[in-house]
């Protein structure tokens, strides 16, 4: 049961590490680094429908990692990426 239990977590660690690669990866591509940001609700978006949820959860992961930053304004939460761990999210992009 315990080995189960581990390679379901496996492939949810292995399931949140794609959705992190690719939300950086757009984040960085679209350059919304340090001010230029856009709508924390435009993140999943790219993803297939059923897959927004876990899109989000991932987003707030990152966020709590300090990968991305929020930004409250008066239209709502904004992301951008952290200008000052560009290094970190490079090397989370390239890693296979």
């Amino acid at each position: 049961m315990t080995h189960t239990f581990k390679f379901t977590r496996q492939i949810k660690q292995a399931c949140m590490d794609r959705f992190a690669k690719a939300i950086l990866e757009k984040l960085l591509r679209h350059g919304y680094v340090g001010a230029r940001h856009t709508a924390l609700e435009n993140l999943p978006k790219g993803f297939p429908k059923h897959l927004y949820k876990e899109a989000t959860r991932t987003a707030e992961k990152l966020i709590k990692k300090g990968l991305i930053i929020l930004k409250p304004t008066s239209y709502g939460l904004q992301v951008s990426l952290n200008s000052h761990m560009i290094a970190e999210i490079e090397e989370v992009i390239k890693d296979p």
